[in-house]
């Protein structure tokens, strides 16, 4: 069990090196290129509070990284979506982008599924900026 929670926080720290998603800047919504509105991909609001409006690129799922923009426009997260059955067998994940050079911050928790990603999975969160300062209610 802590085995692919470890592999997860060592992805988690090189990913802060990473580089942005692209060349193009992310740093207002929309992000443009092949990145979609997840509202308009599954039926899921399109501002979800604590979250934000999230953007995908449809051929990165079910992982990701999902970019969340909060209600000023700005980037403020990127998500991965990861599934439980993944970790469990040990998949890897690799060259995952990022929204933006830096991270502040890392949540992971918890989430049964939900439409767009319905199997049990962890939501692994890059803040990019302090999140009590990110307008996500």
């Amino acid at each position: 069990m802590f085995k692919p929670i470890a592999t997860v926080a060592a992805m988690l720290l090189a990913l802060t090196g990473t580089a942005c998603a692209g060349e193009m800047d992310m740093k207002m919504e929309p992000p443009g290129g092949d990145y979609a509105k997840v509202s308009s991909l599954v039926a899921l609001p399109d501002f979800i509070p604590g979250l934000g409006t999230l953007y995908v690129q449809p051929s990165t799922l079910p992982a990701g990284p999902f970019l969340a923009y909060d209600k000023d426009g700005k980037l403020v997260s990127s998500i991965y979506m990861v599934p439980l059955e993944s970790m469990q067998n040990e998949k890897r994940f690799d060259d995952l982008s990022v929204g933006a050079d830096s991270v502040r911050e890392v949540d992971m928790y918890y989430n049964a599924g939900h439409p767009g990603v319905p199997d049990p999975h962890y939501h692994i969160v890059l803040w990019h900026v302090a999140p009590d300062t990110a307008m996500l209610e």
